[in-house]
């Protein structure tokens, strides 16, 4: 007799969560003013991927968690209340639970928190990964380097352009080169939101993609336009949102975890 099957189950919906990570003061807004910027104050962000394949935590944060306090911490120009660690337990995840770790890249307000991460698998592009742990490391390093140090013996994947993370095209990392070396997006398709698009620092303002305008400190201004044409064609394609992590007015408006977006 043929065994009874089981009735099929549906996988749960993936699921968005957004982590407060604090504000970022604009070292030098007299010029971003100038250009059209309304508000220079920045918003920090990391985001928990949950889905029915594994969990993927996108950026980690500018200040490391064990230096927050419980007033809150202030930091060079940067000032934080909520830790990440903390975050994760809100929900009921551990810096453990977590499959895959990807930074948009690695300038200091997007990794502070990576070494609690080390035993995810690193999901990094290629050129990146070469400028964080270069062939001859420097003498003096600095606080953002030793604060993603750990992330030299992770597992790692390294990447050569965009990348499937659960292979069902519902998270990819797509290459967006030009703040940084080789800096990355990471656009999401959820099944009630719709497609959004992280930026990372592809954008750090709304005015900026508005006026177009790009800022003079990128790591090369000509990869940078070329990376925004892309994605901006890929937006206009998929019709995704674009969430300007470092946007302070539109992240202020966006649900914070223990919520989410499915």
């Amino acid at each position: 007799m043929a065994k009874a099957q089981r009735p099929v189950q549906s996988a749960a919906p993936m699921k968005l969560y957004i982590f407060d990570c604090g504000t970022l003061k604009s070292g030098n807004p007299a010029p971003l003013l100038q250009r059209g910027v309304t508000t220079t104050d920045m918003s920090v962000t990391a985001y928990l991927i949950v889905h029915p394949r594994g969990t993927l935590l996108w950026d980690t944060g500018v200040i490391p968690d064990e230096l927050i306090q419980a007033g809150g911490t202030t930091e060079a120009r940067a000032t934080v209340h909520k830790t990440v660690r903390a975050q994760l337990a809100e929900i009921g995840y551990k810096p453990a639970d977590i499959t895959y770790l990807a930074l948009s890249h690695n300038h200091y307000d997007h990794s502070a928190n990576s070494n609690e991460f080390a035993g995810s698998t690193w999901l990094v592009q290629r050129a990146e990964r070469e400028t964080m742990f270069p062939a001859a490391p420097p003498t003096n390093p600095s606080n953002a380097s030793i604060r993603f140090s750990a992330l030299k013996n992770s597992k790692t994947v390294l990447l050569d352009g965009d990348h499937d993370v659960f292979g069902d095209g519902s998270v990819v990392i797509k290459s967006a080169a030009g703040h940084s070396p080789d800096h990355q997006v990471l656009f999401l398709k959820l099944a009630k939101t719709g497609p959004v698009l992280l930026s990372g620092d592809l954008y750090h303002y709304p005015e900026e993609r508005k006026l177009n305008r790009i800022p003079m400190t990128e790591f090369d201004p000509r990869e940078t336009a070329a990376s925004r044409a892309k994605i901006e064609a890929f937006l206009k394609e998929t019709g995704a949102q674009l969430w300007i992590q470092h946007d302070f007015t539109g992240t202020a408006a966006l649900k914070k975890s223990p919520a989410f977006y499915d």
